[in-house]
């Protein structure tokens, strides 16, 4: 599996009273990408129930399930009950909340395993360029295989300065934009890619569009959603333009070191991961024209 081709991970807890239907396909079938939550989204008394609920429902996912199937670990206790769920083989993989390098290795029974991870990086150690760094040398040495990609939690992120998302502009206004400037400079130079932090106001629209261009501007690929209505909103911006697949294919094919094309400088050395990012973005999200 690819980052590009998550698309926007629909976050659903595991408590949902239709988490079988969901499984199935039969609501929500036009998710690509999901998340079964038993982390912030489940409180602690429903805990048992959330992990019950969980355990029939990847039971009731189809073989053929096209969809992308993840389940946010709670913590590492919540981890050891998971991984002895009998059908927990038909998710691809584990999204680990609140990691450092402190924490990462409390969950070492998902590593050399088949799983993909997306660690969270939302606890007060992201607020610190040697913190992010230790972890980001642990994650090469021992981890770094099966990495899909690191999310950023913008709203715990927030919730550490006791501050909440502005209902009146996008997150790259408050102090996380600064975050997420140090993070992208910290692990997209080494390979990582980053997902980008949910959008929790669900009468904004207009606004997540505005930030989801700003995600794509910092380089973040994917987002978390919180409702479906906001799948379609963010996905839409995903696609690859013609004009730019058509302009990464000839950075990567001509043979010259520099020439012009569309009113600019194109350069293979300088543009080169640029181009090769845009098509593999638009194996997942062609033109809508194509």
């Amino acid at each position: 599996m690819n980052a590009h081709q998550l698309g926007a991970c629909l976050y659903i807890p595991a408590i949902h009273p239709q988490l079988a239907a969901i499984a199935r396909g039969e609501k929500l079938p036009h998710i690509r990408s999901v998340i079964y939550c038993t982390e912030d989204s489940v409180a602690a008394r429903d805990l048992p129930r959330a992990l019950e609920q969980l355990a029939a429902s990847l039971g009731e996912i189809p073989a053929d399930c096209p969809r992308n199937r993840f389940i946010r670990l709670r913590d590492p206790a919540t981890m050891q009950r998971v991984l002895k769920m009998p059908h927990i083989g038909r998710i691809h993989g584990f999204v680990l909340p609140k990691i450092s390098a402190d924490n990462l290795d409390d969950y070492t029974a998902l590593r050399d395993t088949p799983w993909q991870l997306m660690p969270t990086l939302e606890s007060a150690d992201t607020f610190l360029e040697s913190a992010m760094l230790r972890l980001r040398d642990q994650l090469d040495r021992d981890w770094r295989a099966q990495i899909l990609c690191l999310r950023i939690g913008g709203n715990d992120l927030l919730g550490q300065l006791r501050l909440r998302r502005p209902r009146d502009t996008t997150l790259y206004a408050t102090p996380i934009g600064n975050v997420i400037d140090r993070l992208v400079g910290i692990y997209k130079p080494h390979g990582y890619h980053l997902s980008a932090p949910v959008f929790e106001l669900l009468d904004q629209p207009e606004l997540l569009a505005q930030e989801v261009a700003e995600d794509l501007r910092h380089g973040l690929t994917g987002k978390s959603a919180i409702h479906p209505a906001q799948v379609a909103i963010i996905e839409a911006h995903y696609r690859v333009s013609r004009a730019e697949r058509d302009l990464a294919a000839q950075i990567l094919a001509d043979d010259s070191a520099i020439f012009r094309a569309n009113g600019a400088m194109q350069e293979k050395t300088t543009h080169g991961k640029w181009a090769q990012n845009v098509l593999q973005a638009a194996e997942y999200w062609p033109p809508t024209d194509d």
